[in-house]
C-alpha cells in the first residue's frame, strides 16, 4: 500500500493552501491534486462535504476541515511539534490558529468578492483552474461563479455596514503584525506553530487578490514575506520563549482576538443555541449582524473544550500569562 497521501485542494482555498503547507513542512509523502472536472468522480467518491480540502489517506479514508486533519496528522508526526513547549504560548497559538480560520477568512472573503478587480481577477482564476473553462466559456462560467460569490456575501457577515469594521480589522492586524514579525521568522520563532498555519493561509490568499495585495505591498511587507515562507516553512529554529514574545503578541490577542474575534463567535454561538437566524455583536463598540452559521458554534466549542482539557498547571500558566489579553472571559 501507497503512504502516499493525496490532497484535492485549489491554489485559491486558504484552508487548501494550509493543509498543503503543513504537509510540506513534516515532509509527509503526498500528491497535490488541483480539484477540476477530471478528477471530480474521484473527489465525490471520498468527499462528505463539496468543500476542499479533501485529503485521502494511504489506506483509503477522506479527511475534511484544515484543522480536524492538521491535528490527525499531528499526531501520528510528532517531530518536528507545531505546538510550543510553553503552556502559554501553545495555547496562544491555537487562538490565533482559529482565529485566523473563523474571523480572518471575513477580510479575505471580503475583498475578494466586495471590489470589482477582484471579483473579476478571482472568477476568472476559478473559472480557469477548478471549472476547466477557457475561450469564450471562460467569460461565461467567470460571470456566472463571480454573481454566485457576490451573493455568498452576507454568510461572512460583509454588508455595507460590516464594511468599517472588516477593513478596519486587516489594517489593524497587519500593523500589528509588522511590528511582531520584525527580526522573527514565524510567530512563535524560528520555526512555525499551529496558528501560522491558520493565519497565514487567509492573508496569502489575500496577498493574491488585487485590493488587499495592493495594501500589504505597501503596508504589510514584513507580513507579505511570511506568508511566502509558509508556503513551504523551513524546519528552523526553536520556539521563542513566551516571556519575549508577549511584548508584540499581546497587542494581536487583545485587539483582535479579545475585541473582535471571541465576542462575535460568543454571540454566533448564543444565537445557534437559541434557535436564531441571526445575531449582532457588540464588537469594541461597533455592531456587527450576520446571519448565525452552526459550524462556527462547533468550532467555539471545541476551543474552549481544548482550554477545558488542560492540566492543573498548565491551566494555571495559560491564565496567568493570558491574563491581561482580555480573551479568557470568553473561554468558561
Amino acid at each position: 500500500m501507497s503512504e502516499t497521501y493525496r490532497i484535492f485542494g485549489s491554489e485559491l482555498s486558504p484552508y487548501s493552501v494550509k493543509v498543503r503547507s503543513y504537509f510540506r513542512y513534516k515532509n509527509i509523502p503526498h500528491q497535490w491534486l488541483p480539484r477540476n472536472p477530471a478528477n471530480m468522480a474521484e473527489f465525490q467518491k471520498y468527499a462528505k462535504l463539496p468543500l476542499v480540502p479533501l485529503v485521502i489517506t494511504p489506506d483509503g479514508r477522506g479527511l475534511q476541515d484544515s484543522t480536524p486533519i492538521i491535528e490527525a496528522l499531528e499526531d501520528l508526526h510528532l517531530s518536528p511539534s507545531i505546538h510550543p513547549g510553553e503552556a502559554a504560548a501553545a495555547f496562544a497559538s491555537a487562538l490565533l490558529e482559529e482565529y485566523g480560520d473563523e474571523w480572518v477568512n471575513k477580510p479575505m472573503f471580503h475583498y475578494r468578492w466586495s471590489y470589482e478587480p477582484d471579483q473579476i481577477s478571482t472568477a476568472e482564476r476559478i473559472a480557469a483552474t477548478a471549472l476547466g473553462a477557457s475561450g469564450e466559456a471562460l467569460v461565461k462560467a467567470s460571470a456566472q461563479v463571480r454573481e454566485r460569490m457576490v451573493s455568498r456575501l452576507h454568510v461572512v457577515g460583509s454588508s455595507a455596514a460590516t464594511r468599517p469594521v472588516i477593513e478596519a480589522s486587516l489594517a489593524n492586524l497587519l500593523s500589528l503584525l509588522e511590528r511582531h514579525l520584525d527580526g522573527r521568522d514565524y510567530l512563535f520563532g524560528g520555526r512555525p506553530a499551529f496558528g501560522d498555519f491558520g493565519l497565514s493561509a487567509q492573508l496569502y490568499e489575500m496577498s493574491t487578490d488585487p485590493t488587499p495585495g495592493a495594501i500589504m505591498r505597501q503596508n504589510a511587507p514584513r507580513t507579505l514575506a511570511w506568508c511566502e515562507r509558509m508556503l513551504d516553512p523551513a524546519k528552523g529554529g526553536p520556539f521563542e520563549a513566551w516571556a519575549g514574545l508577549q511584548a508584540t503578541l499581546m497587542p494581536i490577542l487583545q485587539q483582535q482576538v479579545a475585541a473582535l474575534f471571541l465576542p462575535w463567535s460568543v454571540a454566533n454561538a448564543k444565537a445557534v443555541t437559541a434557535g436564531e437566524e441571526s445575531f449582532t455583536a457588540d464588537l469594541a463598540g461597533q455592531a456587527f449582524s450576520q446571519g448565525a452559521v452552526k459550524y462556527h458554534a462547533r468550532s467555539l466549542q471545541a476551543l474552549r473544550q481544548r482550554y477545558q482539557d488542560l492540566a492543573p498547571d498548565a491551566r494555571g500558566e495559560v491564565d496567568a500569562a493570558l491574563a491581561d489579553s482580555g480573551c479568557l472571559p470568553y473561554l468558561g
